[in-house]
């Protein structure tokens, strides 16, 4: 079999306006989730760790952190110093959360939202680890940068099947839950002054409303405005096409340096990790 994928690539053109993803069934039977890129393609599992790699017998390099921090703790001495997470171990675990990232988003864009929930939880958890065990500020800020983000991906991975079910108190629910989440963030880094600035949380608090709305509303027309709702409601940026615009600006205006640390960090979260990195 030719390694070359030009005649896949061929066949199923890449939407640099879309997220274009499928779900295919390998020789094995095995379903695959793919993603078109410019110059290729992601090909990930349905579950567990996007690339299929076990790491040390965990399903994630995060599993396996959390098993060393427990048994750190349950093993070692009373006065034995706090899991830390080094620099080096913060950069892989952000390359892995990024696997899922490209996951969820094709989840997302296929209408596989339970799927799409599950990965944003896990992401969500990641960061929640980070932020409890990371030795540097700097590195815990890497991850919180984006909760905002996957908070409100999350919100509505679960919120919108049940809002299509006609279940709106469960959705609102949710929608709760993901607002809770963002103003718990701004809170611990004493930016609630910002949140109108916000525009997860702007976009779940317009949405609410929207979804409130709807809830007094008889179902065939709550059916035509959710669906009104969907197409007409703003979503916030994407954050690596945020980091792209950002590096477009940067070039643009001569600022260099800032545009090699974008360019690195679009780097960070796009390019997959070899299987087992951060810990040997």
């Amino acid at each position: 079999m030719s390694p070359d994928i030009r005649p896949i690539l061929n066949d199923w053109p890449f939407e640099p306006n879309d997220v274009t993803v499928r779900i295919v069934t390998a020789g094995d039977g095995v379903e695959l989730l793919q993603m078109r890129l410019d110059l290729g393609l992601l090909q990930m599992e349905l579950s567990g760790r996007p690339d299929g790699a076990r790491i040390q017998n965990h399903e994630s390099l995060l599993d396996l952190h959390r098993t060393l921090q427990k048994r750190q703790e349950e093993e070692g001495p009373e006065d034995a110093p706090p899991y830390l997470l080094e620099p080096e171990d913060c950069a892989a675990l952000m390359r892995e959360g990024a696997q899922y990232y490209h996951r969820y988003v094709g989840f997302w864009k296929l209408g596989r939202y339970e799927l799409c929930a599950r990965d944003t939880e896990r992401n969500l958890r990641l960061f929640d680890f980070v932020r409890e065990h990371a030795r540097h500020d700097r590195d815990k800020m890497q991850f919180d940068q984006w909760l905002p983000y996957v908070a409100m991906m999350h919100a509505r991975a679960v919120a919108t099947p049940l809002a299509s079910m006609k279940q709106f108190t469960a959705a609102i629910g949710a929608i709760d839950a993901g607002i809770r989440r963002i103003e718990q963030f701004l809170a611990e880094y004493n930016r609630e002054a910002q949140a109108d600035q916000v525009n997860e949380l702007l976009f779940l608090k317009r949405w609410r409303r929207e979804i409130a709305a709807l809830a007094e509303e008889d179902a065939p027309a709550a059916q035509l405005a959710l669906a009104r709702i969907e197409q007409e409601i703003e979503e916030p940026e994407d954050p690596i096409q945020t980091l792209k615009r950002e590096l477009d600006e940067a070039i643009a205006a001569e600022r260099y340096e800032d545009a090699a640390g974008l360019r690195d960090e679009i780097q960070r979260l796009e390019d997959p990790p070899p299987p087992g990195a951060g810990l040997g």
